[in-house]
């Protein structure tokens, strides 16, 4: 059931409150049990959701979601205040270090990193003209909810704040939130979430990676969360820190870590406590693919890191990609060759037919080994980069395990001895065209040879 929190001491709150009794159909109820200003009062309930209204602000709020009926998620309709113009966001909750603004000191609410990356979509299809969609960092209360949340809101002013159009936006991106987890499925290594360690208090490269990948992030430190958290650790600074980062995956239900800019000191951390740094390279190239058969790839080749990519075939999760594969080598000279005549369809001859490939030059470049679903694939492969060869040989022989390639190049000496000067004619001529020396026409032809050249398909 999802649970939607709206607090009378925000009026962004209470209009979204409005737009939202306004676009789903609810049944008052009345609940005794407790007081008007905690929640109790009037209830609207609608199918798979319930809304409750709270006297405070929720940054001040305590175990919300023991007010509710089970929620196994729990939205905070809010405003957003910033220099940040029209802006519709949301975010988890907690403090990285001291509780300036609600909450414990280095304490986090249980975040849900699935239903922030629906309802960042959400957002973004139900936004008024001149309205940017974005995520913040965590950064204020409260942290004790009781349940799966995070803040949902409307910025950054009271223009905005007052704005029907807006308010009327977040309530119907809230309402989408109906019957959807807070977690990817899966489990330890398995799911799809991320810790987001580094950059701005704003974060688009965050943003994207939700917006672009199958991944969610969970609870985000920016850089100054970062060094609130140190200012935090005091007697025993690492001890603290250590403990506060593992609070964080603890509550983001992840087992990874995007981070942000070069800290090896922090990803040292992050690895002894079990969990796993990574680059947006790595996220982006195991978005679809098989968390098991990625790992199990790079331990077999290399890591994304030093190069290794994951090609078309790898999306999935049948037996074909989790475990049956085998690593195979291409032919080097070949794919040598086919690679500088065609950078493009060369890697495309890689791609479309391996699972995953090592490659060279930042990602560009594929290198000999490959892993295939069999090993017929390969001939698949070798035969796209004889086609590759084909745009360029004038013919193409097969023969005893190797491919004979021939052309007519250009030969120098051959125009010499024909009185053709160096220069501009030696250009016409090796592009295919005649030149005239001394009242004679001189045709391409005349001036060419065959050469050829073998490469191994083994």
């Amino acid at each position: 059931m999802l649970g939607i929190v709206v607090s009378r001491a925000d009026s962004a709150s209470v209009h979204i409150g409005e737009q939202l009794l306004e676009v789903a159909d609810w049944e008052r109820h009345e609940d005794d049990t407790r007081s008007d200003a905690a929640g109790g009062g009037t209830v609207y309930r609608a199918d798979g959701v319930s809304l409750r209204e709270f006297e405070a602000l929720h940054l001040d709020l305590e175990r919300p979601a023991e007010v509710f009926e089970a929620p196994t998620l729990l939205v905070f309709a809010s405003r957003h205040s910033g220099e940040t113009g029209q802006l519709l966001t949301a975010h988890h909750t907690g403090n990285a270090g001291a509780a300036d603004y609600g909450g414990e000191p280095c304490a986090f609410a249980r975040a849900c990193p699935n239903a922030h990356a629906r309802v960042l979509a959400a957002l973004a299809d139900h936004a008024p003209e001149g309205y940017d969609v974005g995520m913040e960092c965590t950064h204020h209360g409260p942290t004790a909810v009781g349940a799966p949340s995070m803040f949902v809101e409307v910025g950054s002013s009271q223009p905005e704040w007052d704005d029907p159009a807006a308010a009327r936006a977040v309530a119907r991106a809230i309402l989408d939130l109906r019957d959807v987890p807070p977690d990817r499925p899966g489990e330890d290594r398995s799911r799809r979430q991320l810790v987001g360690l580094g950059g701005g208090h704003y974060a688009p490269r965050f943003e994207r990676v939700v917006r672009e990948t199958d991944w969610a992030v969970g609870h985000l430190l920016a850089d100054w969360g970062l060094t609130a958290l140190d200012e935090a650790a005091t007697d025993d600074r690492e001890s603290t820190r250590r403990a506060v980062l593992d609070r964080v995956f603890q509550e983001s239900k992840a087992a990874y870590a995007l981070v942000d800019g070069d800290r090896p000191g922090l990803e040292a951390t992050v690895a002894d406590l079990g969990y796993r740094p990574v680059g947006e390279t790595w996220v982006r190239e195991t978005s679809g693919v098989d968390l098991g058969f990625a790992r199990a790839v790079e331990r077999a080749v290399t890591t994304v890191a030093e190069g290794l990519r994951f090609g078309v075939a790898a999306p999935g999760t049948d037996e074909r990609v989790r475990g049956g594969w085998t690593v195979e080598t291409l032919p080097r000279d070949l794919l040598d060759e086919a690679f500088g005549i065609d950078r493009e369809q060369t890697r495309a001859a890689v791609a479309d037919t391996a699972l995953a490939f090592e490659t060279a030059e930042g990602g560009t470049r594929p290198t000999e080994t490959v892993v295939l679903s069999e090993a017929s694939d390969r001939e698949r492969i070798v035969e796209r980069l004889v086609d590759v060869l084909g745009t360029r040989y004038d013919s193409l022989e097969r023969r005893n395990g190797a491919l004979l390639a021939r052309e007519e190049v250009f030969d120098p000496d051959l125009a010499r001895t024909l009185g053709v000067p160096e220069g501009p004619a030696f250009g016409r001529l090796s592009g295919g065209q005649p030149v005239e020396v001394d009242g004679e026409t001189i045709p391409p032809g005349a001036v060419t040879r065959e050469r050829e050249r073998q490469f191994s398909l083994r």
